[in-house]
């Protein structure tokens, strides 16, 4: 009897564990594919974070005043793969991101690409729509 518990209360416990991941790695969970951004702006702070990395960013605003905006991107080791380094996103620089606005309309998003100053271009996500696919 108490193993069939045991096992039982087990059983619950994976389940109940298991429902939250897919909502979490789920794009659309949090970000809207309707809702593309494009943010030219300076950098002030690269968080190389897991699960996901975070690109801060000062963008002028219409009316003229800087508005920071959070980029999501992938992983540490994924940027790495895609060819971002530690030293590839200081404060100061100057980007162009595209991505996609969150959900509930604040200054945050999920990048799709990046855009040096000098050309260059990177994606930020091995999973984002748009993104590079090998």
């Amino acid at each position: 009897m108490h193993v069939r518990l045991s096992i039982g209360i087990a059983v619950l416990g994976l389940l109940a564990a298991a429902v939250p991941a897919p909502a979490h790695h789920a794009f659309a969970a949090e970000f809207d594919v309707e809702k593309p951004i494009t943010l030219r702006g300076t950098v002030t702070i690269m968080e190389w974070v897991n699960p996901h990395s975070w690109i801060h960013i000062d963008v002028k605003g219409a009316d003229g005043t800087l508005v920071n905006w959070m980029v999501e991107g992938g992983s540490p080791n994924s940027l790495l793969r895609l060819g971002f380094t530690k030293n590839a996103l200081l404060p100061g620089m100057e980007i162009l991101v595209e991505g996609y606005q969150a959900k509930d309309g604040s200054n945050k998003g999920v990048g799709r690409s990046l855009t040096f100053a000098d050309g260059r271009k990177l994606f930020l996500s091995e999973t984002v729509p748009g993104g590079r696919v090998e």
